[in-house]
């Protein structure tokens, strides 16, 4: 055990209704860290024998459920990125900041399994920060989460205007997009979810399969630069992008949470990683190399008008599946939070009850109501999109794995040897990459939103022009 626990103690607390669960108290080196009557593993010890099982997911479900949540929209903006920032660079930054996104999700595994009772970045943050920390933190992942659930909205509404030809308003393609997610949201468990993912992966495989080939039978479209000459603020944007394309870690705690064996969530996070980073680079390269400067995001407005609704038509259950995953996991974080706080919270959650389920559905129906709300409202999404990533994607993807090792790692052991002196200095700068990330990528988005409002490429609020591609 860490030497940060100088003094450990362990109690028995009975909680309403449930099995016992026990209780650690850590003293740590700064202040006292009291693990409370709510802060055990949500699920309880007595998870198999309850009408609602969640740790029922092998590591591959796990996996399939994290590549479905990151890959889906991620992939879809990168072709764009080479375009913007040349064929070098572009390959240059999926490696690298795809090879860091694996070192800090196997952080975030560690602190899960330090720290089993932790459920989503909520739980994470009132262990660094107390209830300050909780509810920062909460709020931060709820937020994210919501305008996650809108840009897969905004997607649907696109791929419906792609394969109808503005057959009808575009906000009602939006509201059918919504419906459609938060009825896939409703199962209670995410191993139910994870079949679905399944389909989601192969679904965002088949379009860009096609897209792939659309372009190459189309033959070269443009030129292909090794660098380019952009302004700042252009090229951040693209670094925003590829972020983007990595943000799943938002979603870890809660994946590691309904694992039957969390100690196996590093053998879904490699196969995450290794699977999205050659997906991006094959895209990247591929895509770029017969469209060059006229890559457009999503990646699928690149192929003839007949294939691009092909394309659409393949990638949307991928649309849906992966918006179901991010709306789950801020559905099952709000649940938590509620019956944890009521204390009455292992009956409503473990068994069929009235309560839980009509609390489950309302929370489904309000954060799909919002992401809707959202994507119509906000005439420049995408930018905004952009200033949510840059403030969170670059926090939880990067910068809070930063502060979890420090966490984790014992203040006399950090500078004991070369190797433990070169890791304080890697997750230290981490850190600080997260820091100028966010600084960085506000000012390109917000740079971003001045200029379309200069050039009014907004539309107005719950238009129903045709947006297709």
């Amino acid at each position: 055990m860490s030497t940060t626990v100088q003094d450990t103690t362990t109690r028995r607390t009975s909680l309403a209704d449930s099995a016992d669960v026990e209780v650690v108290n850590e003293k740590h080196e700064k202040g006292q860290y009291v693990v409370k009557n709510e802060d055990f593993d949500v699920y309880g010890e007595d998870d198999e024998s309850s009408d609602i099982k969640y740790r029922t997911m092998v590591w591959w479900k796990a996996a399939a459920l994290m590549l479905a949540e990151t890959v889906s929209l991620g992939i879809l903006s990168i072709p764009s990125v080479f375009a913007s920032v040349g064929m070098v660079a572009g390959c240059i930054l999926v490696i690298a900041l795809g090879a860091v996104a694996t070192a800090t999700g196997y952080v975030i595994g560690n602190f899960k399994l330090r720290y089993p009772h932790v459920h989503n970045m909520a739980d994470a943050g009132e262990i660094l920060a107390g209830p300050i920390g909780r509810e920062v933190l909460g709020a931060a992942q709820v937020i994210f989460i919501v305008f996650l659930c809108g840009s897969h909205v905004l997607t649907g509404l696109i791929a419906f205007d792609t394969i109808t030809a503005g057959a009808s308003c575009s906000v009602v393609w939006a509201a059918v997009t919504a419906i459609v997610c938060m009825i896939f949201t409703i199962p209670r468990t995410l191993d139910g979810i994870s079949y679905l993912s399944v389909a989601s992966f192969i679904s965002i495989l088949s379009a860009i399969l096609i897209t792939m080939i659309g372009v190459g039978v189309a033959g070269h479209q443009g030129t292909i630069s090794v660098t380019a000459n952009l302004s700042f603020a252009s090229a951040f944007l693209a670094v925003t992008d590829i972020i983007f394309a990595y943000a799943g870690h938002v979603a870890f705690f809660t994946f590691i949470a309904e694992m039957k064996t969390p100690e196996d969530f590093p053998k879904a996070l490699y196969a995450l990683q290794i699977a999205d980073t050659t997906l991006y680079l094959i895209v990247g390269i591929v895509v770029y190399s017969y469209t060059g400067e006229y890559a457009v995001s999503p990646a699928l407005g690149n192929t003839g008008h007949v294939l691009r609704k092909v394309a659409y038509g393949i990638a949307f259950p991928t649309i849906i599946i992966a918006g179901v995953i991010n709306g789950h996991v801020c559905a099952k974080l709000i649940f938590v939070r509620i019956f944890r706080r009521k204390g009455s919270r292992s009956r409503h959650m473990a068994s069929h009850t009235w309560t839980g389920w009509l609390t489950w559905i309302g929370i489904c129906c309000a954060i799909w109501a919002l992401a809707f709300i959202i994507a119509e409202v906000i005439p420049f999404f995408n930018e905004l999109l952009g200033v949510i990533s840059a403030i969170f994607a670059s926090w939880f993807t990067y910068g809070i794995s930063g502060i979890f090792w420090f966490h984790l790692t014992p203040r006399e052991r950090r500078w004991s040897t070369w190797g433990q002196r070169l890791q304080t200095i890697f997750w230290g700068s981490i850190i600080a990459i997260g820091g100028f990330i966010m600084v960085a990528g506000l000012y390109a988005s917000i740079q971003s939103i001045m200029d379309g409002y200069r050039n009014g490429g907004f539309p107005a609020p719950f238009s129903c022009a045709n947006q297709a591609l």
